[in-house]
């Protein structure tokens, strides 16, 4: 293992200063020229001007050099944190249980992929569940909160019959999160307790469950509601909002609110709170409701498409200056009820014949 570490080691330095290499060795011969070699040492403008091109190619060589260097070592960086965005907030299935699915992201921190906000969603005994979420900042500052509630999001929604208890999983998860991580930074180093950083953090989600008959339940915390997509936008009530995550301890008797049913063809959006508040350079609120109902009259919702149009218009309202993360979710149900098929003229059901004994 240390062989390995240390070959990798010593291949990653070599791929850094190999550009450096052939600009390194024109300027030692340069330099041997101008000390060894008589003709270099002869007075006349010539022979300056000759000196000074080469000089001055060798500078040249290097910098490129170094500027290609630090140029292939930042695409690494990049791959590296691309791929593990991706781990993190992965992308998600286009169809789920008869569910048609599509969500992306918007982050605010310039070169970043994910943010402080995070969804996910799972087909489970129970439903399909989904989540949405924002953490407090964002940016990659975010990204520990995001990956603790969504890795404990991964396992609840498939051990937690009900949906209070999934919403508790989370708490707990980002809570552990939050204490080792204040542990980490205390300057005791570990020796004691560190104060609990629960009003600096937390993270606001909405929780629901999508039955088979198209039931809708949700659990919301300090999030925004969803949007019913169907000859309208209509937004969806959610229930009294919970305490975001870390904020607060949860209450001790978790009701999900029935926010009524999915009919197939229709759709909801969920959206984190940058898309509400994402303003023009006149401080003109982002119009939602009127991008919504433009996207309804051209025909049914397209999941994809839908996420790509309002992206497109937040982009162009805001100049592309986004103050705050954004996520959407556009789920729709493409569950299709199969009538019952009546008997054939002249044909009489009959019971098949027990199993003889």
């Amino acid at each position: 293992m240390i062989r390995t570490r240390s070959s990798h080691s010593e291949g990653s330095r070599l791929r850094r200063f190999g550009p450096l290499v052939l600009p390194g060795v024109w300027g030692a011969a340069a330099v041997t020229w101008k000390l060894v070699c008589p003709l270099a040492q002869q007075p006349g403008l010539a022979m300056r001007i000759a000196t000074s091109a080469l000089f001055f190619s060798v500078g040249t060589g290097l910098v490129l050099g170094i500027r290609r260097g630090f140029a292939r070592e930042l695409e690494r960086m990049r791959a590296i944190a691309h791929a593990a965005q991706r781990v993190v907030l992965r992308p998600l299935p286009p169809r789920l249980d008869g569910l048609a699915l599509a969500a992306a992201q918007l982050s605010a921190s310039r070169g970043a992929e994910v943010g402080g906000d995070l969804y996910e969603a799972a087909a489970t005994p129970y439903g399909v569940r989904l989540l949405i979420g924002d953490a407090r900042g964002h940016g990659l500052a975010a990204l520990g909160a995001v990956a603790a509630v969504l890795g404990s999001f991964r396992e609840a929604v498939h051990d937690e019959p009900q949906l209070g208890g999934v919403l508790r999983r989370l708490d707990r998860a980002l809570a552990r999160h939050l204490r080792d991580r204040a542990r980490d930074e205390h300057p005791a180093g570990g020796a004691e307790e560190p104060q609990h950083p629960a009003a600096e953090e937390f993270v606001t989600v909405l929780l629901l469950e999508i039955r088979a008959d198209g039931s809708v339940r949700a659990l919301n915390c300090g999030h925004p509601g969803p949007v019913r997509l169907a000859r309208t936008a209509e937004a969806l009530p959610a229930g009294d909002p919970l305490p975001p995550l870390g904020a607060f301890p949860l209450p001790a008797e978790l009701t999900p609110y029935s926010c009524g049913r999915l009919r197939p063809g229709e759709a909801l959006l969920l959206h984190t709170d940058g898309v509400e508040d994402a303003r023009d350079a006149g401080g003109r609120f982002f119009p939602l409701d009127a991008v919504l109902a433009d996207a309804l009259r051209e025909g049914p919702v397209v999941p994809a498409a839908l996420v790509e149009r309002v992206h497109t218009a937040l982009l162009r309202h805001t100049g592309g200056r986004l103050a705050d993360d954004v996520a959407l979710l556009v789920v729709r149900n493409d569950r299709v009820r199969v009538p019952a098929q009546p008997a054939e003229p002249g044909l009489r059901r009959t019971r098949p014949a027990p199993y003889p004994r």
